[in-house]
């Protein structure tokens, strides 16, 4: 089992996140909403350990 490096940093709603590799890719949080530059998906947290997640198709 490999061990992986994993890291983030916040600016307000701006989220940086980083591997072993460097930087990785942005995300935009605002409330329940959020936008991944990687995946380009947007998610709405719901009540719970629930989440909607929209694909960038």
């Amino acid at each position: 089992m490999a061990v992986l490096f994993r890291s983030r940093k916040k600016f307000g709603p701006l989220i940086l996140n980083f591997t072993q590799n460097g930087f990785s890719s942005w995300s935009f949080k605002i409330g329940r909403w959020s936008w991944n530059s990687k995946t380009r998906a947007h998610r709405v947290d719901l009540p719970g350990p629930l989440s909607w997640k929209q694909d960038k198709n």
